[in-house]
Formats: C-alpha cells, sequence, structure tokens
C-alpha cells in the first residue's frame, strides 16, 4: 500500500485514498503499539497514582488507534473494522514508529520515551488539525487535546528524573542516549508522505522538528539533562520492518483474538 498508482481512486481532498489509508495505519498503529507498551506497566508501576496515569494514557492512545484504524478500513475497502486491522495482521503489516515498540525498560526508559512521542504527537496533530481531509482534521483535533495532558505528564516525570537524585538523572540520561537513534523517523518522509503533503493532507515532516525540538530542549534544560547529537537514526517502521520486540507484543495482545477467531462477551 505504499505506491499510488495515477488511477487510485482520490478522497474528497484530492488524494489518492490508498495513501491516506497507508497514513492513517502508521498513525492508528504507532498509538496502539504504544498504548500496548504502557499497558504492560498495569500492576507494576511504582505508585498506584501512576498505575492509574500510564493506563489513562493508554486508554486515551487506544481511542486514538481506533478512530484512525475504523477510517483506515472503510478506506481500504475489504471489509475490515478496528478490530480486524488492530488483532489480525501480522507483523510486517504494522506501520508504527520504531519509537513505539520499544521495551519499556525502567521507569525512566519509559517516560522519556513517552515525552518524546508525545512532544511529536502534538506538534504533528495541532498541524493535522488543519488538514485537507476533514475528518482526519476532526480526529486530530480530539487527539490534540489529550496529547497536552500527556506532555504535561511525561514531561514532568522526565523533569522529576532528571533533575532528581544522581542515580535518576543517570538512569534518564542513559534513556535518552539510547532512544534517541529511534526518533528521527517521525520526520523522515517517504513517497507517500510526499504526496500527501503536497496534497495538503499532512504537514512536512521535516517542519515539525524544529517546534519538537524547541520543545524538547526547554523540557531538557529543566531536567538538567543534554540532548544526545544527532547521528544514524533507525527508520523503517513505517514501511513495516521491525524489531523483533514487536513480534513477541503482538503474540500477547493478538492471543486471545487468534484462539478464539470473532469471540464475543
Amino acid at each position: 500500500m505504499t505506491e499510488a498508482s495515477s488511477s487510485a481512486p482520490l478522497n474528497s481532498a484530492g488524494v489518492a485514498t490508498d495513501d491516506l489509508c497507508e497514513l492513517l495505519l502508521r498513525l492508528g498503529d504507532s498509538s496502539l503499539i504504544l498504548a500496548q507498551r504502557l499497558g504492560e506497566w498495569i500492576g507494576h508501576a511504582p505508585a498506584v497514582e501512576e498505575d492509574l496515569a500510564l493506563s489513562n494514557t493508554a486508554l486515551d492512545l487506544v481511542g486514538q488507534a481506533r478512530a484512525f484504524l475504523t477510517y483506515a478500513g472503510e478506506l481500504e475497502g475489504r471489509g475490515r473494522d478496528e478490530d480486524a486491522l488492530a488483532f489480525l495482521r501480522d507483523t510486517r503489516e504494522y506501520r508504527n514508529l520504531l519509537l513505539a515498540e520499544q521495551p519499556n525498560g525502567d521507569f525512566s526508559v519509559t517516560l522519556v520515551r513517552q515525552c518524546l512521542f508525545d512532544l511529536f504527537q502534538r506538534e504533528l496533530f495541532a498541524a493535522l488539525s488543519q488538514s485537507a481531509d476533514q475528518r482526519l482534521a476532526q480526529v486530530a483535533r480530539k487527539a490534540l487535546t489529550e496529547t497536552t495532558y500527556h506532555v504535561q505528564y511525561s514531561s514532568g516525570w522526565v523533569v522529576r528524573l532528571g533533575d532528581g537524585t544522581d542515580e535518576s538523572h543517570r538512569r534518564a540520561q542513559q534513556a535518552l542516549d539510547d532512544l534517541w537513534r529511534f526518533t528521527g523517523e517521525m520526520f523522515t518522509p517517504d513517497a507517500v508522505d510526499a504526496r500527501l503533503t503536497e496534497g495538503g493532507v499532512l504537514p512536512s515532516l521535516p517542519s515539525l522538528r524544529l517546534g519538537w525540538l524547541a520543545a524538547l530542549d526547554a523540557v531538557l534544560r529543566d531536567a538538567m539533562l543534554t540532548r544526545p547529537t544527532d547521528g544514524f537514526f533507525h527508520t523503517g517502521g513505517k514501511q513495516g520492518h521491525h524489531g523483533e520486540g514487536l513480534g513477541r507484543l503482538l503474540a500477547e495482545m493478538q492471543f486471545l483474538q487468534r484462539a478464539y477467531p470473532g469471540a464475543s462477551w
């Protein structure tokens, strides 16, 4: 679904529905996979308040994923709803950003990962709220409200960890250093992104990085953390190339649906 032909049907915004469907899968999958990662903390967070906070963030992300995947299923026209797209695809069919699938590690890894992603989503959803595709813009406006709260929570914790004890500072800096190589993918467009940007559906991804960096640098200053130097960035998640950890995550997430197809309560 990464190459749009000249005969591909167009949507109301004048862009190929195949391209729009691909974008919706990327957005929905990133939220869904990160929600699953956060769900792994349920019952294991360091305090009840954080257990609830991470759970609520995960629920917001599931809601975003449902909205994006529902729309994708309608455009795809293959009779797959959001549940089928979430639970009945194989690893190579997922289009999530690599950052979203990275293992939780310790609490600092989870919160640094969340902060990096939340700040990106805030920039992206703010721009998508003006998308030429009105339905996408509507979903983005709702998601932006939720993401604003996510940023407050994750960035607040990054500051507490970075400007806390020597140990918490060390762990937060190490998490930032280790995760940095997955951040470049968020701002690296491919042919699908380029066509959607030309059609006014998607903002220019490289242009979002300036706002993201400015917001991130403000958090890092308060956290007494050092932004890593840019180097090699891992990409490929948006094209279905993932680490082995995603396969294990999906095996757990999809078990019930695959073991009992079509089961209902």
